[in-house]
């Protein structure tokens, strides 16, 4: 992305340091903020990125209300991080809450969560912000929850996409069910979830979870293009997308409700299924250490 004309505030929470697991840009000439995420150790959602994530998203809702000279219409959800989107919850530190019974902080990562995806969802609550997401590569789980609460889901075609958290005895309860319910039937979304099963970009255009599939390496160009086309007919994009949300809404209250009881379940969780969730940490950081080597 090479148009990128000024940068959005990037302080974090604290207000005193620059954002370490996200990086944001203004382009001024289309109206659009970035949003890149770039988490470490591994590109999954730390505590950290949401909460550097809900800072921006945040900042750019401020923007959007406030400064008319700056004015923002778009924002895009993306990576930095070759190959990966986001590979969802952070499943070490998961463990680690489980392991010694921290509802209190289980929930709060919980709320992080929500917080991101109902934004999202609602047009920066009420700021008339449309959402993107821009998914070139690997998005699991959170990672993909985080790409359906966008308005509009560009992925390239040599992406993979899927919730793997029944694996380990989970389900993704930050959005999953909810979202995907609005793009397909509920029995389709609840086949999807509890198949475990990686989808290829392509196969979920077909069935209509992706929005936009293109070439690799053609996301960016895709973004410009749904900005052009969706300028040209502002009206009616507008209010087709409140329609939807008026005849399928999705509240922050059932959000919250449902993650809920993801606390709830991943703290039944035994040791058979936090021995599984041990072996994915682990496989994800010999695939991420082999592919920074690379």
């Amino acid at each position: 992305m090479n148009a990128v004309s000024s940068h959005l505030s990037v302080v974090d929470s604290a207000g005193s340091n620059r954002f370490q697991q996200i990086t944001s840009y203004y382009e001024k000439k289309y109206e659009i903020s970035w949003i890149y995420m770039h988490a470490a150790p591994r590109p999954c959602f730390t505590m950290r990125q949401l909460k550097e994530l809900n800072h921006a998203l945040g900042k750019v809702r401020e923007q959007a209300l406030t400064q008319p000279e700056k004015k923002v219409r778009y924002n895009v959800m993306a990576s930095k991080v070759d190959g990966v989107f986001n590979l969802g919850g952070d499943l070490d530190s998961f463990k680690g809450l489980i392991e010694r019974r921290d509802r209190e902080r289980l929930s709060a990562y919980a709320m992080e969560c929500i917080d991101a995806v109902y934004t999202g969802i609602s047009n920066f609550r009420g700021a008339n912000v449309t959402s993107i997401a821009l998914v070139q590569g690997l998005a699991f789980g959170g990672g993909l929850e985080c790409a359906l609460a966008s308005d509009l889901l560009i992925a390239e075609r040599g992406s993979r996409m899927g919730f793997p958290e029944v694996i380990f005895n989970l389900f993704p309860g930050m959005g999953a069910y909810s979202l995907l319910s609005r793009k397909l039937t509920p029995a389709t979304a609840k086949r999807m979830i509890l198949s475990g099963k990686l989808y290829g970009a392509e196969e979920l255009h077909e069935m209509g979870v992706v929005d936009v599939l293109v070439d690799d390496g053609e996301g960016e160009l895709a973004v410009y293009e749904y900005v052009k086309n969706r300028n040209r007919s502002a009206n009616a994009y507008a209010s087709l997308t409140r329609a939807v949300d008026r005849v399928n809404p999705v509240s922050y209250e059932e959000l919250r409700d449902v993650a809920l009881i993801w606390v709830e379940a991943a703290l039944n969780l035994g040791s058979r299924d936090l021995r599984m969730m041990d072996r994915l940490v682990t496989r994800q950081n010999r695939d991420w250490a082999s592919t920074n080597a690379a």
